[in-house]
């Protein structure tokens, strides 16, 4: 009998603690509103604002986003119309770029300004130098390309980086 109140006891403060724990979660803050219309923030794509984002509003952002696209609304995209896309994307980002890097203010990037602080710089080098021996060699140099997309017949091959078998983030479903 005694047993039995100690577990009951046990279990009730668990349950209560999971319980307490429930009610504080709260939903984690939303990344920053971007100005990139190919990465919405989180509050774009959750168009009826009920906190989840569904299939249908993750669809409709993509249709806004040809839409867009479609400077002429003749329901499709031309070389130049996708060309002016990817140019916007690009200015936007370059824009983000000095915004982040420029120290002193000017509104320029100098060289200084290009090359990542030390504790930056020793993080991506350390990860690149996988056998830690201090250098990084061919090889080395190789798999770190090729792992970012940017070496021969990886480029664009998702395999590995996150990438489902479907072409989109996350696990398949099967």
């Amino acid at each position: 009998m005694k047993t039995t109140l100690m577990m009951t006891t046990l279990l009730a403060s668990l349950s209560l603690g999971a319980v307490a724990q429930a009610q504080t979660v709260t939903t984690p803050p939303a990344a920053a509103p971007t100005d990139d219309p190919m990465r919405p923030d989180f509050a774009t794509l959750d168009v009826d604002g009920d906190g989840a984002v569904t299939q249908e509003e993750m669809q409709a952002q993509a249709l806004s986003r040809f839409a867009t696209a479609d400077t002429d609304g003749d329901g499709g995209l031309s070389a130049e119309e996708m060309i002016a896309q990817q140019d916007q994307r690009r200015a936007a980002r370059m824009a983000r770029m000095i915004a982040a890097r420029d120290t002193n203010g000017d509104g320029l990037l100098q060289a200084e300004e290009m090359v990542p602080d030390g504790d930056r710089m020793a993080r991506m080098f350390d990860h690149m130098d996988s056998d830690a021996d201090g250098s990084i060699s061919a090889a080395e140099f190789d798999a770190m390309t090729e792992h970012i997309g940017r070496g021969g017949p990886g480029r664009g091959d998702h395999k590995g980086r996150g990438h489902d078998d479907r072409g989109g983030h996350g696990r398949s479903r099967g």
